[in-house]
């Protein structure tokens, strides 16, 4: 199953409100993993990149501080807190 077919099935609604919500569960728990995941393979000074969400610039800059669920990095353009799946080591 490939991820067209399990958005085909999620629209059509073949599925009822507690299934709905097992997904969501599932999705949520698969997102704090990565997140954990990232936090882990990070370092402070790491050089890493994120796209925001306001108004889709691609940002790099040093990893500052690492959090329970965020990342502050250090930026030409400021401090920024973003969460750790949205950080991507920069090459």
């Amino acid at each position: 199953m490939n991820i067209k077919d399990i958005n085909s099935a999620i629209i059509s609604g073949v599925f009822t409100n507690d299934d709905l919500n097992s997904i969501v569960d599932a999705v949520k728990y698969a997102r704090s993993q990565l997140g954990k995941q990232n936090r882990r393979s990070l370092m402070l000074g790491d050089t890493v990149k994120f796209t925001s969400n306001r108004n889709g610039v691609t940002y790099t800059g040093d990893v500052e501080k690492i959090k329970l669920k965020y990342v502050l990095v250090r930026t030409n353009h400021g401090l920024f807190n973003v969460p750790a799946n949205m950080l991507e080591v920069a090459e």
